[in-house]
């Protein structure tokens, strides 16, 4: 098989996906990776929080190698609401833009001790309130904090596999959300986030795929052969 190279114009030119290709497409990630589950690691929703916050431009291998000891240093939201926000800086420098990261921490945890009696929330509308906290996080909190689903988490490595299988012709977190809320049923809507994230980093890399060992090339109109 010869060489392939990624066309995403061409992906997203094809307008609606094929149900028929995206259900053999989702069917097959299935068989590649067996093992959904969350990346981070987290013990309940607030540590949940602060992972998911500390993952912005940051690998979860890094978040979980600095959460395994921050955890043990703040145990709570008042912990961190009454720290300041430089010891908090200092912990979560590792991960990259900590002072933001650290700001958004400290504010969300005073938050949640102030509005919320020190328990993180569990809608949407309020988790949507706390500083650092847009739909994809709240997402992932609801998601594997509380059991909840209501959307789709959508990050970089699902932005770019659902473009490149012409899932979306969007290039908006929140309209690819709403376009694979419509492509699969709501029981799918938990997991595909893991599929999509698993195949990216494992095969469909940026910026260039490994198209020529994709177990679903015949069913990408990215995947060009060059042979």
């Amino acid at each position: 098989m010869g060489a392939r190279k990624i066309d995403t114009k061409k992906a997203r030119a094809a307008g609606t996906a094929d149900a028929r290709k995206v259900l053999a497409v989702l069917a097959a990630f299935k068989r590649l990776y067996p093992d959904p589950r969350h990346y981070l690691k987290f013990e309940n929703p607030f540590q949940l929080l602060v992972a998911t916050i500390l993952s912005a431009q940051c690998t979860d291998e890094k978040v979980n190698e600095v959460t395994a000891g921050l955890f043990v240093n703040y145990h709570s939201p008042a912990d961190f609401a009454d720290a300041p926000v430089e010891a908090i800086e200092r912990d979560v420098r590792p991960t990259g833009f900590y002072r933001n990261k650290a700001k958004a921490i400290k504010g969300a945890s005073a938050a949640i001790v102030e509005r919320y009696g020190g328990s993180v929330p569990g809608t949407m509308d309020e988790l949507l309130t706390l500083p650092g906290i847009a739909r994809k996080s709240a997402n992932a909190i609801l998601q594997h904090g509380f059991g909840k689903v209501e959307g789709i988490v959508v990050d970089t490595h699902v932005i770019r596999v659902a473009g490149r299988l012409a899932w979306t012709a969007n290039t908006d977190p929140g309209k690819i959300e709403l376009d694979l809320m419509k492509l699969f049923d709501r029981k799918e809507w938990r997991w595909l986030p893991f599929y999509l994230k698993s195949h990216g980093r494992a095969v469909c890399k940026a910026p260039v795929p490994k198209c020529n060992e994709c177990a679903v090339a015949a069913l990408c109109p990215s995947a060009i052969s060059t042979a």
